[in-house]
């Protein structure tokens, strides 16, 4: 029987739940992901479950912080003063942003508190941090 391998290009379904139950993406009423195994377009751990697998093959993988989007890094928390952000955008809590570095690179960051004076943005993944569990159907592979 035909097990998927670094190099092969294959099709899931996909549920991803966190450790309380609550999901954060599904491929359900979606086309299958495609993606080529070892190219780095998913996450490490979600790779590493699928090798080995056969198409028609489901299991569910617990995936480590490390393997999925990395620990928190309270580093890249950030304090900015209110005046430093354009007075035409409205500001709240969860809303993405994006910033500039001095590079011109621009890097998604979360609003995670307002006052008068001060903005705080968290360039942390919003999954980092987390294990994450998924259950995978494992498609076809080409």
């Amino acid at each position: 029987m035909i097990q998927a391998k670094r190099g092969d290009t294959v099709k899931v379904h996909y549920t991803g739940k966190l450790d309380d139950g609550t999901v954060f993406d599904s491929s359900k009423g979606r086309e299958p992901l495609e993606f080529s195994i070892g190219e780095g377009i998913v996450i490490p751990g979600f790779e590493e479950a699928i090798v080995g697998m056969s198409p028609g093959e489901s299991k569910t993988a617990s995936i480590c912080a490390e393997q999925a989007y990395g620990p928190y890094r309270p580093e890249l928390v950030m304090v900015v003063e209110r005046q430093r952000i354009p007075t035409d955008i409205p500001l709240e809590v969860g809303q993405l942003l994006q910033i500039s570095q001095s590079n011109g690179q621009a890097i998604p960051v979360v609003v995670t508190n307002v006052s008068e004076s001060e903005v705080t943005l968290d360039a942390n993944h919003p999954l980092a941090g987390q294990e994450l569990i998924f259950d995978i159907q494992l498609v076809e592979i080409n």
